[in-house]
C-alpha cells in the first residue's frame, strides 16, 4: 500500500510520511480495486504457489505494481521485470505513448512464450495499443504490471519493521534479496535511526569498513553523507565505528565461535 493521501482525492493533493518527503498528486477518483487488479492479484498468488524456490520469498506476499512479466518454460513459471513498473497513483501523470512502449516490450518478450500468453489470457492486452487514460489504467492494474510478489517487509513496511520499496530507494531495498544472511543491511546509528550500509571489500578480506548508502534526515550521518556525495565521493565508516560493528556483528560472532581457546601452559 502507498502512503496515506492527505485531502480530497478528487483534487490535487499531497502524499507524505514521517521520513520527510512530500509529492504532488494530480486529482483523481478515490482509489478502488479495479477488476483488472482483482484478477491480477488472484493470478499472482496462484503463480507464486507454483514456484519451488521463490526469489522474493514464499507466501504471504503482497502484489506490487512493479512491472513483473510472468513467463513459462519446461521448468514452469518464472518472473522477469519489464523496463519500468507503474505505481497506481503514477498512472495519472503517465503518457499513454510511453506506457505503450512497455506494452510493446512485453509483447516482444511474450512472443517467445505463447503458452504463457494463452494461460494468462493476455492476448488482447498485449495486442491493444495504449492511447488514452483507460488504456493506461488497464495496463497499470494488469498481471503485466501489478505482478511482483513482495513480502510486506520489503514492499510497504517502514523501519524498524522493514525497508519497503514504497519508502526507501530500490537500489538499497533490493540488496536484501541477495546479501549474505549474516550481514546486516539496515543498522541503527548512535542516535537510534536506521541507516543502510554495505561492505567495501569482498567477504573474508578482513576489511571491516562500510559505505553508508542511506541515512534519514534525522541521522547525524546524513550531513556527512550529503557532503561526501557533493564532492562526488562516498561516505566510509572505519571498522571500529559502532555502525560498522553492528553491520558485521553476526560475522564477528561466527568468527569468534570458530576460534579455539589458546593452549594452556603447564603451571
Amino acid at each position: 500500500m502507498p502512503p496515506i493521501a492527505r485531502g480530497d482525492p478528487t483534487q490535487s493533493h499531497t502524499e507524505a510520511e514521517k521520513l520527510g518527503w512530500t509529492i504532488n498528486i494530480p486529482g483523481h477518483p478515490p482509489r478502488t480495486d479495479s477488476p483488472e487488479y482483482d484478477a491480477a492479484r488472484t493470478e499472482l498468488h496462484k503463480l507464486v504457489g507454483t514456484l519451488a524456490q521463490p526469489f522474493y520469498g514464499p507466501e504471504p506476499v503482497e502484489d506490487h505494481h512493479g512491472g513483473g512479466l510472468w513467463l513459462k518454460d519446461d521448468d514452469g513459471w518464472f518472473v522477469v521485470r519489464n523496463l519500468a513498473g507503474i505505481e497506481w497513483s503514477a498512472q495519472f501523470c503517465a503518457d499513454p505513448a510511453k506506457v505503450d512502449l512497455l506494452r510493446q516490450n512485453a509483447k516482444r518478450l511474450y512472443a517467445f512464450c505463447p503458452d504463457a500468453v494463452k494461460e494468462l489470457g493476455i492476448e488482447d492486452l498485449l495486442n491493444t495499443k495504449i492511447t488514452d487514460a483507460a488504456g493506461v489504467q488497464r495496463w497499470t492494474d494488469s498481471i503485466c504490471n501489478a505482478s511482483m510478489p513482495l513480502p510486506h517487509d520489503v514492499h510497504s513496511a517502514e523501519l524498524p519493521q522493514g525497508g519497503g520499496v514504497h519508502h526507501y530507494p530500490s537500489p538499497i531495498t533490493e540488496i536484501v534479496f541477495f546479501k549474505e544472511d549474516d550481514f546486516q543491511l539496515w543498522v541503527t546509528d548512535e542516535g537510534g535511526h536506521a541507516v543502510a550500509v554495505a561492505p567495501v571489500a569482498e567477504r573474508g578480506s578482513g576489511d571491516g569498513r562500510v559505505q553508508v548508502l542511506y541515512a534519514p534526515d534525522q541521522s547525524a550521518l546524513r550531513s556527512r553523507l550529503d557532503r561526501a556525495q557533493g564532492r562526488g565521493d562516498v561516505l566510509l565508516l572505519d571498522a571500529d565505528h559502532p555502525v560498522a560493528q553492528a553491520a558485521f556483528a553476526r560475522q564477528y560472532g561466527k568468527a569468534a565461535a570458530r576460534t579455539p581457546d589458546p593452549p594452556r601452559t603447564a603451571a
